[in-house]
């Protein structure tokens, strides 16, 4: 068959709360079994040794920890939902959204899609709990439990359209699971895959049907294989997997952890017995896996084995696989089962293992096999090919091939081959290679739900990185790549690790901070690039930025290669070594240009697209090639040939800054022929251009008027009549080049508007060298649009302050300024801090295009730290017939607030909301249905407070029973009125609802109804 590549894993069981510890659990040997919760059961009620009906002769067990825990915020559940909820539900959902991150994806990519969900389940207790008390079940109840909730609940929160079942077949559940998965893939069905396998025991019921089946070991512990084996110990957890074709991980460039080469699934048919094992289907089964892999049992290095620790289950496991490896005696296939280590994990059991065989063939090493030291004699493994592994079993170089068991007490055996990855998938190769790409710095993204979730995420990244020497590049990038999707967007920049692990915690710990470098955009941005013009030159502008960014460098150089036919010498050269010709008229403006375009080209290529664009003066010549106004080749022409023409022009002009309205100033100039408007920058902002000694006699009638004025430093009176004498020459050129109409919207600086339809033509360019520059009028024009980010694309900010003082918002409105160049000392980072603050505004960079092609490889990172401050669980544990029932709440959180929720219940902490008594009864009912504790008219149903179909209904039921004047309520009438909680107030106003007699929602009843219902 084709291959299946395993490519994210997640885990939590006994002793081991993720993958990383899992792994370390089974290679340190270590056990995860103790003594039964109190939460879960009181294990002494129901022991006794000798194995009484009724009763367990254990009271020991493999239990995860922090079972209850669950963050309902996360996935926008109800806390009244989650309550509700399997705990097995709960686990697979955040196990699923980390494997998911683990495979280098952002489970939000994958909304839509038709990836599928397979999950392996056996147990379904809390179900038993409280679906038989019949009085207290609620719809909540109904879709909190079933099998087919657990995948459906993943697809559903995902948004995921594939196949999504469970499976039970018991103890095989999670590898029978993963065949329908394999199948699914090959046949096209689906390109994802997410298989999981859960188990959480909740009652003893399975532990007495153990005992009294003569199968559970009294110590709570599986020995597979072992001269000790006495029985079952049970055990629970949970793992998911994400699988996908080779062909396809290896194109995506993901890590492949390792690959299913084949896998089969039978059933015993009629045997000895429905719950006993029939070796002659096993057998049949490995053979049909090897013959689906194209091995040959011979290729096998060791297999992961069913392994209960029966006698009998052992010996026919044992002769199975003798049927296949008996001839290999000098060779024997290692054997093992992490039963020995967990438990019998039951419907987990399958993805348990092959998760273990999947991180063996990852690391290349095979823990050892706990309780091997002692190998039972009879079951003479030697004489079967067979060896118990005692000690951890080093895999050579190269491919290596392992089997893995997982036989069901009803008779549905599994067997899967995997193989260890190839090498260039183990280690994936850099992907789009061929772009150029490169910043000069890292930009670190991480998103969440909210500031709290923030903060714990940037502290476990940090840790982590801190941790291990990792290189920057490929760990931002994957943060880029898979950190994204949630409302709150954080992003930094950083030139080394070391510099971001200090970033990353002193955010963490500094609200003001981390507020700083946080966003949370609303909608859209709307982007325009502010092109500066002369002026803003120096020697060896942006030299920084092109040593550190091979992407500007890029542009820079493509700029240079077009303007060198027209200037005979490198712009670029010319800049970069300082020489101090940059500020003659001849070199400025295409040296101007070239940046410009250099920058403009690198941010559209970073992936912040302008919708709007103005240029100053010379700098509008940049924004008519990004516009697609002008051809690159032929603005150089006109820049260069602008520059060298003006550069012939006599000496005797200048410009004159005057703080003055255009109006206080045109009547000095109406008598001055030689002196015009060079520029109107803002209302009191004009500068005069022209003769040398009219501009002198002009300012000296200024300055008895009252009006500051300010010679500027020019080499000639641009925009003034004194350049007449160059139009001529320049009509020429410019009529060979020519000139389109804009794509991208340009606020004319000769016009003082956005051009409608209007090309940017040879009469234009022409009229553009005298014409005075309406910077205000156009960026006002500009601002009117309503841009959220100005950036402003030259070699140092100039255009910026003139804008902020032509908007003077109140605080926190109006646009943000994004400058990529700051100044001489600017080199990638300060690009860098430039896209991460239009990240964080809700632009979407092409992260690609910010790393070199070397460093543009997948790196795992953390999977999300979930909350686990809110807990859900049942009031009491559960007890022997005829013992009393101690209410057990779990304890609150330390330290609590007088006043407060219990740590246990969701809290929304908002503020806010009506004060009539329709407001207040809307409020208690949406409350009451959700179980929220604290609301406010802004929340919106579906979004903040995950409202569904069945909660719609109640509370359509709840408000027809509290309001007068509303008639009866349609759903489809809601429907249209349900945006935010304060949207419904307003639809039942406007019904004329009133509310007879004192509201009875209160914020104590709703509490104890939550208590109730959490702890039912």
């Amino acid at each position: 068959m084709e291959p299946v590549a395993i490519v994210g894993i997640d885990c939590r069981f006994p002793g081991a709360p993720d993958t990383g510890a899992y792994w370390d659990l089974m290679m340190r040997g270590a056990d995860g079994v103790g003594e039964v919760p109190r939460q879960r059961w009181d294990a002494k009620e129901f022991h006794s040794e000798a194995g009484e009906e009724g009763h367990s002769n254990t009271t020991q067990g493999g239990f995860i920890a922090d079972p209850d825990a669950f963050d309902d915020e996360f996935f926008t559940i109800s806390p009244r939902e989650a309550a509700a909820m399997d705990p097995q539900q709960r686990l697979l959902l955040q196990s699923a959204w980390r494997a998911v991150e683990d495979a280098g994806i952002a489970p939000r990519n994958l909304a839509g899609t038709s990836t599928g969900v397979f999950v392996g389940i056996m147990g379904n207790e809390w179900a038993q709990l409280h679906l038989t008390d019949y009085a207290n079940v609620t719809a909540q109840l109904g879709s909190g439990n079933g099998y087919c909730m657990t995948a459906n609940r993943i697809s559903y929160h995902l948004d995921l359209k594939g196949p999504s079942l469970a499976v039970d077949t018991a103890c095989s559940s999670s590898l029978v699971a993963a065949h329908l998965a394999v199948n699914a893939l090959l046949s096209e069905e689906c390109d994802h895959a997410l298989v999981g396998g859960v188990n959480v025991a909740l009652t003893p019921a399975l532990s007495i049907f153990y005992t009294q089946a003569g199968l559970s070991a009294p110590d709570g512990r599986c020995k597979p294989f072992s001269a000790e084996a006495d029985g079952i110990g049970r055990g629970e957890g949970v793992g998911v997997i994400v699988l996908r074709r080779l062909r396809d991980a290896i194109a995506d460039g993901q890590r492949v952890y390792a690959v299913i080469r084949g896998i089969a699934v039978n059933q015993d048919g009629r045997s000895n017995g429905l719950t006993a094992p029939n070796r002659w289907a096993q057998q049949d089964v490995l053979g049909a896996a090897y013959r689906r892999a194209g091995v040959e049992a011979s290729d096998v290095v060791f297999t992961e084995a069913h392994g209960t620790g029966t006698g009998l289950g052992d010996m026919m496991e044992v002769k199975a696989l003798g049927h296949h490896h008996a001839d290999r005696a000098g060779k024997p296939m290692a054997l093992g089962s992490v039963k020995g280590n967990l438990g019998h994990t039951e419907g987990a059991a399958g993805i348990a293992g092959l998760i273990k065989v999947a991180l063996s063939l990852h690391h290349r090493v095979v823990p050892a096999s706990r309780f091997a030291a002692k190998e039972s004699k009879q079951l003479k493994l030697r004489d079967h090919g067979l060896r118990l592994l005692k000690a951890p079993l080093r895999l050579p170089a190269g491919p290596t091939v392992a089997g893995l068991s997982s036989f069901g007490m009803g008779g549905t055996n599994a067997h899967a081959v995997l193989e260890s990855a190839p090498g260039h998938a183990a280690r994936p190769e850099p992907v789009n290679d061929a772009a150029p790409g490169g910043v000069g710095a890292a930009v670190f993204t991480l998103t969440a739900p909210n500031a709290d979730a923030l903060r714990r995420n940037l502290l476990a990244q940090a840790d982590a990185a801190a941790a291990r020497r990792v290189p920057l590049g490929p760990l931002a990038r994957s943060s880029n790549r898979v950190k994204a999707g949630h409302r709150h967007r954080f992003a930094t920049a950083a030139t080394d690790t070391g510099e971001l692990v200090a970033r990353l915690r002193e955010s963490a710990a500094a609200p003001e901070l981390l507020d700083r470098l946080s966003g949370r955009p609303t909608g859209r941005p709307r982007i325009a690039f502010l092109f500066t013009g002369q002026g803003s030159q120096y020697p060896r502008m942006t030299a920084g930025l092109y040593e550190q960014s091979p992407l500007y460098r890029h542009f820079l150089d493509e700029a240079d290669a077009a303007l060198l036919p027209h200037t005979g010498r490198s712009v670029r050269d010319l800049v970069l070594a300082g020489d101090a010709a940059v500020h003659s008229t001849q070199w400025t403006q295409p040296a101007l240009f070239a940046v410009g375009y250099a920058l403009g080209r690198t941010l559209m290529a970073l992936g912040a697209h302008p919708g709007m664009l103005l240029g100053h003066s010379v700098g509008e010549f940049a924004a008519a090639v990004l516009a697609r106004a002008l051809p690159l080749d032929g603005a150089a022409r006109l820049v260069a040939a602008r520059g060298a023409l003006m550069q012939e022009l006599p000496p005797g002009g200048g410009m004159l800054s005057v703080k003055a309205a255009r109006e206080d100033v045109r009547q000095w100039t109406e008598h001055e022929p030689l002196v015009g408007l060079g520029a109107v920058n803002g209302p009191t902002s004009t500068v005069l251009s022209g003769d040398l000694e009219a501009l002198e006699r002009i300012g000296a009638k200024l300055a008895a008027e009252g009006f500051t004025t300010r010679e500027l430093q020019v080499s000639h009176a641009f925009h003034s009549p004194l350049m007449r004498p160059v139009l001529d020459r320049f009509a020429k050129i410019a009529a060979e080049v020519g000139g389109g109409v804009p794509e991208i919207p340009v606020y004319s600086t000769v016009r003082g508007r956005v051009l409608d339809g209007e090309a940017l033509d040879a009469s234009y360019w022409v009229e553009h060298i005298s014409a005075t520059v309406l910077f205000g009028d156009a960026a006002a024009a500009l601002l009117a649009e309503g841009p959220t980010h100005l950036v402003e694309t030259g070699p140092r900010p100039v255009l910026s302050g003139m804008v902020r003082r032509l908007d003077q918002p109140a605080a926190g409105a109006g646009p943000a300024h994004v400058l990529p160049v700051h100044g001489p000392e600017s080199a990638g980072p300060a690009l860098a801090e430039a896209l991460a603050e239009l990240y964080r505004g809700g632009v979407e960079p092409d992260w690609d295009a910010v790393y070199a092609p070397e460093d543009r490889v997948a790196h795992p990172l953390p999977p999300y730290t979930f909350s686990t401050e809110h807990r859900y669980w049942a009031r009491n544990p559960v007890r022997a017939p005829g013992t009393a029932a101690v209410a057990t709440a779990p304890a609150p959180a330390a330290h609590p607030e007088p006043g407060t929720a219990p740590a246990s219940v969701l809290t929304l902490d908002r503020t806010g909301g009506p004060a009539d008594p329709v407001a207040d009864a809307v409020l208690g009912a949406v409350r009451l249905v959700g179980g929220y504790t604290d609301i406010g008219p802004h929340d919106r149903l579906y979004e903040d407070l995950g409202f569904d179909s069945v909660m719609i209904m109640e509370l359509k039921n709840r408000l027809e029973a509290r309001l007068a004047g509303i008639g009866t309520l349609t759903v489809q009438d809601l429907l249209p009125r349900l945006s935010s909680v304060g949207d419904l107030v307003a639809f039942l106003r406007e019904l004329g609802a009133t509310v007879t007699g004192p509201v009875s929602f209160g914020t104590e009843e709703n509490r104890a109804l939550m208590e109730e219902e959490r702890t039912a």
